[in-house]
Parts: C-alpha cells; sequence; structure tokens
C-alpha cells in the first residue's frame, strides 16, 4: 500500500470513528428553548417543543403550596437567591403538574417584562448519576436553569441518592449558582419505610446509617407537602376544568357524575377530576384542546 492509500484509509477509519462518536454536550440550545429532556446515554439535551401539562388557574385546592413554589421560581428568575424544591405527597394531586406550570407561568411575566427566563429539564430517576456530566454543561451558560425529577424515590441498595445528596450539599464540584432542583415523590423521605428499619439491623451504628439517607430530603430549601382532595376540593377542581374546556352541563348535574365517578374509583385527586373531564368531554363530542 503506498503513503497516499495509507493515508487516505486512515482518513476514513478518523472520520467513521467521528461519525460514531456523538459530539460533546453544547450548552448553545438552551437559549432556543424552554424545555428539554436530558439523554444521559447520547449526553445531549433534547427540545421539548409543548410541556404536557394545565394552567396554574386548574390547580385548585393547592393555593399555599403554589404561591410557595410560584415565589421560589421568580426569585430564581429575576437573578436572586432561591431553594431546591421538593414536592411530596398524594398521588395525583398535581405535584408535577405545579413544577410545570410556576415555570412556564414565571417565564411568561418575565417575557411581559423583557427579563431573563427559565430553561426547565428533566431527568430521570435512573440517571441521577449522569448529574455530574450535566451539570458541567450547564457550568457553560449562564441561562437559569430548574432540573425536574419527577416521582423521585430509592430502593435498597440504590446508590443514586449519593450522586443527588452530593449536588446538593453544594461541594466544589456541586450545584452551580444558576442552577436549582425541583423534585416530587410520593415518599416523605424518599424511601420505603421497610428501607429505613432495614438499615437500623443491619448498621454498625443505626442511627448514622439512617440519618444518611432520610437527610436527603432535609437538604431541598422548600419541602412542601400536598395532601389527598377533601369533596369540596374535588368538586371545585371538576367545576374549574368544565369552566376551561366549557362544558355544557347543569352545575349539579356535573357535581353528581363528579361524585360517581370518584366513588368507582375510589379516589378524589386533581388526576381523578382530569380523567373525569376528558370522559364527560368525549361523551359530549367536545375536542380539549
Amino acid at each position: 500500500m503506498t503513503d497516499h492509500a495509507l493515508l487516505s484509509a486512515l482518513e476514513r477509519i478518523a472520520a467513521s470513528l467521528e461519525r460514531m462518536s456523538p459530539p460533546p454536550p453544547s450548552a448553545d440550545i438552551l437559549h432556543k428553548h424552554d424545555a428539554f429532556l436530558w439523554q444521559a446515554a447520547l449526553g445531549v439535551l433534547t427540545p421539548v417543543e409543548k410541556v404536557s401539562g394545565v394552567p396554574l388557574s386548574l390547580l385548585q385546592g393547592v393555593k399555599r403550596q403554589m404561591d410557595q413554589v410560584m415565589a421560589n421560581t421568580r426569585h430564581f428568575a429575576e437573578g436572586f437567591s432561591a431553594n431546591n424544591v421538593m414536592l411530596w405527597g398524594a398521588r395525583g394531586m398535581g405535584k408535577s403538574s405545579l413544577v410545570k406550570a410556576s415555570v412556564a407561568a414565571v417565564n411568561e411575566e418575565q417575557r411581559a417584562k423583557s427579563g431573563g427566563t427559565l430553561a426547565l429539564i428533566e431527568i430521570q430517576r435512573d440517571e441521577l448519576s449522569s448529574l455530574p456530566k450535566l451539570l458541567a454543561v450547564l457550568r457553560t451558560t449562564r441561562r437559569r436553569c430548574i432540573l425536574f425529577c419527577d416521582d423521585l424515590s430509592f430502593e435498597s441498595q440504590d446508590a443514586d441518592y449519593k450522586s443527588l445528596k452530593s449536588v446538593l450539599d453544594g461541594g466544589i464540584g456541586g450545584r452551580p449558582e444558576n442552577v436549582l432542583i425541583y423534585a416530587t415523590s410520593n415518599r416523605r423521605h424518599l424511601m420505603p419505610r421497610d428501607m429505613i428499619e432495614n438499615e437500623t439491623g443491619s448498621a454498625i451504628n443505626p442511627s448514622e446509617a439512617i440519618e444518611e439517607k432520610v437527610s436527603l430530603s432535609d437538604r431541598f430549601g422548600l419541602w412542601i407537602g400536598l395532601y389527598g382532595a377533601t369533596q369540596d376540593d374535588y368538586l371545585t377542581i371538576v367545576e374549574a376544568y368544565a369552566a376551561y374546556y366549557k362544558l355544557p352541563v347543569p352545575r349539579d348535574e356535573l357535581r353528581r357524575k363528579a361524585l360517581q365517578w370518584a366513588m368507582a374509583r375510589g379516589s378524589r385527586s386533581g388526576r381523578v377530576a382530569s380523567q373525569f373531564i376528558s370522559d364527560l368531554a368525549a361523551e359530549l363530542g367536545i375536542p380539549q384542546q
């Protein structure tokens, strides 16, 4: 093989390897969109053109919690100090919806006054070990970002909580100033009770072992509980949805059907109310936009 042929072959091999290897992650895309999914395996941020969720006006029965999340998010967008947020509590009460709706509402406020907007970046619970890689990308941008982890919890032998803990602790390689973490969980202490109890039986110092795991939730500056809906709360949510989608149903009939729907499911929550409205809208032939 001549030197020219050898050089040509090496160039082709190099080009092939370059195509196979993804480019290093870049934060440039953060300035083009408001919401992203972090794909740890590829090391890229994938834009989300339309975030699934509901407007703040449809989140009824959680005004105190909404005010807290909105104030914290607003402070962060305006360049002030703010806290990491943990929303925990009953299923279907709008924890993740509150996060997404608050960021969207604050961005709308910021745009109205030509202020800086936030980027919402969702990271999956089983990809928390990639947090250092994601944070390395976010350190290269000045845009303020909220990392969102939905349905956060940990099981036995799960060490991913250490990755999150190191970021929340704010060490040398921890969370940069332009990043906050918002998370939701159905568990108050992010792990099942039997896991906490197992620590007591297997650790040399049980109290220290429990503290190591349970204290993770304490590292969120705002720790906000959302509880199950009362019947009045549930009906208020249903009526708000019905008004939003302009469903022509008399109030008494709407409430009666909504209670029947909840009774059949053995639950009252914002999610149950949304499911009822979806079924009712389809029955009436009214599309939900």
